[in-house]
């Protein structure tokens, strides 16, 4: 299974079709090929082996990251 984790653009090449997206507090950079609409820096998108799948709304983004993080956090205490 995998998951994908919601990650925030920080940067876009649109010559490249690239992005520069912070993923939990990492930086990587993303294919932006597969994405049909415009997108801006602050967007959120679902990546899947370094591309860009879908565009989500930000409140489900904050959503999700909060759950991620509400497991790592209980993982750090040895609950998970």
């Amino acid at each position: 299974m995998c998951f994908s984790i919601p990650s925030k653009i920080t940067a876009l090449n649109a010559e490249a079709q690239l992005a520069t997206v912070d993923t939990l507090g990492r930086e990587r950079h993303v294919s932006v090929h597969l994405i049909g609409e415009p997108l801006a820096i602050g967007d959120y998108l679902l990546i899947q082996s370094g591309f860009a799948m879908e565009k989500i709304a930000e409140d489900r983004a904050l959503d999700s990251l909060a759950l991620y993080q509400e497991i790592v956090d209980k993982m750090e205490r040895g609950e998970a």
